[in-house]
């Protein structure tokens, strides 16, 4: 078994579907511009509320990026 490195930075995706979309929204958009995504791990939710339903999720997330050798 290999020994890796990584690296992690925080994104915050929204969505008004739901929170899993939230991420993919995320992710979907970092991995445009970064390499080697290869985790992530949700670390906050939270949403806005607008007439007493929830208008839009945010999911921030911390995403692992494998540096390579």
């Amino acid at each position: 078994m290999s020994e890796h490195v990584y690296k992690q930075i925080e994104l915050t995706g929204s969505s008004a579907q739901s929170s899993d979309d939230a991420i993919r929204v995320a992710l979907t958009k970092a991995s445009k511009t970064l390499r080697g995504i290869h985790w992530f791990q949700v670390t906050d939710t939270r949403g806005h509320v607008e007439d007493g339903k929830v208008a839009h999720w945010q999911v921030t997330i911390k995403v692992g990026l494998r540096i390579d050798d």
